[in-house]
């Protein structure tokens, strides 16, 4: 009995903790395949990367993701899910998820390590209504013309012109297929 009562406490501690179940790639909030070729026992991970108001850049690889090689040579099959808010001090900005070969394992997008991306973007907004021209920070490349967008997420498709579906609200996003 009192080994029962040392043990309790301890199974309390680690439930509290909860856990971070990975879960098939469509049960993510963001999933797709990646495709093309890696070269050889590639370390491919996920990372939310952009920029946002008032907080300048993010490169976040640190959210619940999963990457599975399919049985199809260089096609792997993921999900990611999306956090509440890039950052606390994030109002606006504009995202994109890229995959990359983390050659260091370090757990992070680093300069210079492979990566690839897709043409959506994801565009948070913590109030909605009407979002300015964003420009690359440092640059006065246009990545997204003056848009009008929903509270919270938004997937906007760079390959389809601006509209009343371009960007759209999204709480899960399929088909996000990221090729090199």
């Amino acid at each position: 009995m009192r080994r029962l009562s040392l043990l309790l406490p301890l199974a309390l501690l680690l439930a509290a903790c909860g856990s971070r179940d990975v879960k098939p790639p469509d049960a993510y909030d963001l999933s797709g395949t990646v495709g093309g070729d890696w070269g050889t026992e590639p370390r491919l991970r996920l990372a939310l990367v952009g920029a946002g108001f008032p907080s300048a850049v993010t490169n976040d690889g640190n959210q619940p993701q999963n990457v599975v090689r399919s049985a199809e040579q260089n096609t792997w099959r993921f999900g990611l899910d999306l956090p509440r808010s890039p950052s606390l001090a994030t109002v606006a900005g504009v995202y994109q998820v890229i995959v990359y070969n983390d050659a260091n394992n370090s757990g992070d997008f680093n300069v210079g390590e492979t990566f690839a991306r897709n043409r959506q973007w994801l565009i948070y907004s913590e109030f909605g209504g009407d979002l300015p021209a964003v420009k690359l920070p440092g640059s006065d490349e246009v990545l997204i013309d003056k848009t009008t967008v929903a509270r919270g997420w938004n997937l906007y498709d760079r390959a389809r012109p601006l509209g009343t579906d371009n960007p759209r609200p999204v709480t899960t996003v399929t088909g996000y297929d990221i090729s090199r």
